[in-house]
């Protein structure tokens, strides 16, 4: 629950510090007030967007903070998976708004996107506005409703992976659909694409081996030219490299007998000799295998020419590239003749989700129907309690196509009158038989969520009297499950109801004018509701009626 608020430099608001109590509180004031501020506040620390504007005049940096006691709800594993600080007793929620447009957020002092923050907001506060009202009849509002009380998460969940095996089942059978559609329609160019380089009887790495063909072909003369050169410099007769060399083998040897070491340097001349003369030979074969053919770098050019315009054609580069073209050509053919079999396949696999997902949606429209059964008891009796006699409610659980949320489609129908037919609620509501069902809703769902704190802005608005004390009870009566409830009410029916109760004013300083908040006790609250009972002029009537206000609450 919500322990402290500090706010200080937001919009009228200089500085605030507020300790908050469990159970059921109320906040008066004055329109224009600044009500609406405090709200904002704690809507920036649900991660609601920030405006520099909303710095008060004159700062440079606006700060909220709020401490909450976390030690009932579990919360933990939430902290725990953002690589956050658990502190159960306090956790502290802070948000930082600099004049340059800035914005920070913090839990227990790490920063965090504003993603996390939000996350976070949504398990803490629950903030009810007037607006609100308005999702009541919108169809995922009531949904979330049933699917609160109907506490089925977990099928959901189930569902929802079901759901999206078959959408992607789905999608892979309009790709193929289209594909083959696609492809039969140009069957006969892929057979004329596939055909062409099928003939071109393409070779992997071909194109290397011709190109080096066709460059040492165009240079027959210089290889020619230097093979004879290197070839008469090893072997020719007389000046040759091998001969002279033999030639100076055997001088040395000749002497080895008187000068030992005539012997090393022949034997080591020998092995150069056999190394050389390797070479020579070698050269020689070469110079006889060297020859030209036109005929041939013609047929090679040939060749290279088709390759280099295949290339050029498929827009690629290379051989390797060309092959795997055809091969996919190949591949869209062989889709092409075999498309309806595999076409049926895809098919067969699309049923299998779908029935799947069926089944599953039908789950959950099962435990829907049983929990939707059980929301219109239970609020058609708080309604009854709130002064609607003759409420007729019902939940219209109608087949729908699979969605992402099931396979159901709901309506709360609703009308006031026995003898008037249901209809569609938000059609047919007022104002405050709005309230009074939107409250009856929260109610329930608070039993079945465990969510720290509620505020109700102005939630009775259309209501009075009897009913708003009604009304108060309920409140009260969520308060005392573990629960904070806040109403923001200018009501005195329902003031005096509050086991805390704040006002927020305005007031005047020097030439600013600021608003603030503060703990009422006492007298102080007996003027307060007297002030909301009779207006800015207070009787020794309405000073009478708040104490039996107030008597009434000190004796429930």
């Amino acid at each position: 629950m919500l322990k402290q608020l500090y706010i200080r430099n937001f919009t009228l608001i200089e500085r605030l510090d507020m300790t908050f109590n469990g159970g059921f509180s109320v906040i008066t004031g004055e329109t224009g007030a600044g009500k609406s501020i405090i709200l904002g506040a704690i809507g920036l620390l649900k991660g609601q967007r920030a405006d520099s504007k909303l710095i008060k005049r004159g700062s440079e940096k606006c700060v909220i903070e709020a401490h909450f006691n976390l030690s009932r709800y579990g919360m933990e594993k939430f902290f725990n998976d953002n690589d956050v600080e658990y502190d159960a007793d306090d956790c502290i929620v802070r948000r930082e708004i600099t004049a340059a447009g800035k914005s920070r957020a913090f839990v227990n002092d790490t920063p965090v996107p504003l993603s996390v923050l939000k996350e976070l907001g949504e398990q803490l506060i629950d903030v009810h506005s007037q607006h609100q009202n308005l999702l009541l009849g919108k169809q995922d509002f009531q949904m979330e409703i049933v699917d609160i009380i109907a506490d089925d998460k977990d099928l959901l969940d189930n569902y929802r992976k079901a759901y999206g095996d078959y959408r992607e089942k789905q999608r892979q059978l309009d790709d193929l659909q289209e594909r083959l559609t696609s492809n039969k329609a140009n069957a006969d160019f892929l057979l004329f694409q596939y055909e062409e380089l099928d003939r071109a009887n393409l070779v992997e790495g071909e194109q290397e081996t011709l190109e080096a063909q066709a460059n040492q072909m165009s240079h027959y003369e210089d290889i020619k030219t230097a093979l004879y050169q290197a070839d008469k410099a090893m072997s020719a007769e007389g000046t040759g490299v091998t001969e002279n060399l033999r030639t100076a083998i055997n001088a040395l040897h000749s002497i080895e007998g008187v000068l030992p070491m005539a012997g090393e340097l022949a034997s080591r001349m020998d092995a150069d000799f056999i190394d050389l003369k390797d070479i020579a030979d070698e050269l020689e074969g070469q110079l006889d295998k060297v020859d030209f053919d036109p005929k041939e770098l013609d047929s090679i050019n040939d060749r290279l020419d088709r390759i280099y315009s295949l290339q050029k054609k498929y827009h690629c580069d290379t051989v390797s590239q060309l092959i795997e073209i055809r091969d996919n050509l190949k591949k869209q053919l062989d889709g092409i003749e075999n498309g309806d079999y595999d076409l049926q396949q895809v098919k067969n696999e699309v049923d299998k989700s779908m029935k799947l997902a069926i089944q599953k949606a039908d789950s959950i429209t099962k435990v829907r129907k049983t929990a939707a059964k059980k929301i219109e008891e239970e609020i058609k009796q708080r309604l009854v309690a709130l002064g609607m006699p003759n409420i007729q409610f019902t939940i219209n659980l109608e087949s729908s196509e699979l969605s992402a949320d099931g396979a159901d489609k709901v309506a709360y129908m609703f009308s006031a009158n026995r003898n008037m037919p249901m209809q569609p609620v938000a059609q047919v509501a007022s104002g405050g038989e709005i309230a009074r069902l939107m409250l009856s809703l929260k109610a329930m769902v608070s039993g079945a969520v465990k969510l720290p704190t509620i505020i109700f802005d102005e939630i009775d608005t259309g209501v009075s009297g009897k009913i708003a004390e009604k009304m108060a009870d309920i409140m009260c009566e969520m308060g005392n499950i573990e629960r904070q409830v806040i109403s923001i009410t200018h009501l005195p029916q329902i003031a005096a109801k509050g086991a805390t109760h704040y006002k927020v004013y305005k007031e005047d300083r020097g030439d600013t004018t600021v608003s603030t908040m503060k703990l009422l006790c006492g007298e102080e609250r007996v003027n307060e509701i007297a002030q909301m009972l009779s207006g800015s002029d207070i009787t020794e009537a309405a000073i009478s009626n708040a104490r039996e206000l107030l008597k009434m609450k000190s004796e429930e």
